[in-house]
């Protein structure tokens, strides 16, 4: 039984050395991903907290404990010119916590684990002042961070449910003669692509119901904006992620190559396109580079709908932007495509 394990063990390591391109991708993937956010995220990466600053002259009682405060080491300072401004992007959870100099008051954002680290840092500075900062309540409708975080969460699965429930299956028929078979039958390439886009379309859409009731339920989360609208952004994110998934999957039959590729594609689009955390103050060449990101325009149209109330007035640009993705990945992938690699 020992021997039969073990010479089934050392086949497939050597099936595994065998094909260059997955073994190549098994090591130079995790190179390549700590590069990329060590380079993105090099500055960024060190603060915790991400703290608005109103631009007003500071008031006499708290100068003191400003100049403290703000020469704490690990807060992203960010600066507003209006109150108006600050609050809302504290509301949408955009800043851990907001500072108004002139008035001598600041707000927390709820849930916000920054927010409380920040305020500690906050009211260390102001020890030493009989008058300091006093905290006040945010008067609109505050967002707590996991209500914030679930449309990311909802984009994410629906990210990684299109790249390899497509790209992944497409390389393995490819792998194990599937297509081949296919390709003396009467099916077209595009049929079989637009099948592909149909059911993982129709799986994603069951799938985030299913996930927004669930919650629903649970936690009492709320779709504030228009239901329709949610559902087919939802649609269009996850078209625009398979038509990148049929790129990657359009000749290679290696699995490991695939999974090492979609990886690639996946993980920056998760840490540029706010799933986790907010890209405020970030720099502005990241901002723009994250415009260019299907998941980015997914998420933002999926936040402003849910979190913010929105209709298909508000959230038509990301759906026009999505629905450019898609055309040009999938026209792309399409061209590209082969039955199988002797084609």
């Amino acid at each position: 039984m020992i021997r039969r394990i073990f010479i089934i063990a050392r086949a497939r390591i050597r099936e595994f050395y065998r094909d260059k391109t997955g073994l190549g991708w098994n090591f130079l993937f995790p190179l390549l991903i700590i590069l990329g956010f060590s380079f993105l995220f090099s500055e960024d990466g060190k603060n915790f907290a991400k703290v608005g600053i109103i631009e007003s002259p500071a008031m006499v009682e708290v100068q003191g404990s400003l100049d403290r405060f703000m020469e704490s080491r690990h807060l992203d300072l960010i600066y507003f010119e209006t109150l108006e401004e600050g609050l809302s992007s504290l509301e949408r959870q955009r800043i851990d916590l907001l500072v108004h100099p002139g008035d001598g008051r600041y707000w927390v954002a709820e849930g916000s684990p920054g927010g409380y680290a920040a305020e500690r840092f906050l009211i260390a500075a102001d020890h030493l002042h009989a008058q300091g900062f006093s905290r006040s309540i945010v008067t609109g409708e505050s967002l707590a961070y996991v209500e914030w975080l679930f449309p990311g969460i909802l984009g994410m699965n629906v990210m990684f449910g299109s790249l390899f429930g497509v790209g992944y299956i497409i390389v393995r028929y490819r792998k194990t003669g599937v297509l081949k078979r296919m390709s003396v039958t009467p099916l077209r390439p595009w049929e079989f692509l637009t099948a592909q886009v149909i059911s993982r379309l129709f799986l994603i859409l069951v799938n985030s119901a299913i996930v927004l009731g669930i919650c629903h339920l649970l936690y009492g989360f709320q779709i504030r904006g228009s239901l329709p609208a949610l559902f087919l952004i939802f649609a269009l994110g996850g078209f625009a992620m398979v038509s990148l998934a049929v790129i990657v999957a359009s000749r290679t039959e290696s699995e490991e190559f695939a999974e090492g590729v979609l990886n690639l594609m996946a993980w920056p689009m998760m840490f540029l396109s706010e799933v986790w955390f907010s890209l405020e103050g970030a720099e502005g060449w990241v901002k723009q580079l994250s415009e260019f990101l299907p998941m980015t325009h997914l998420i933002t149209g999926a936040r402003k709908v849910m979190n913010e109330g929105a209709g298909f007035s508000e959230v038509y640009p990301h759906m026009l932007a999505l629905l450019l993705i898609s055309f040009i990945l999938m026209t792309t992938g399409a061209a590209l495509f082969r039955w199988h690699r002797d084609n």
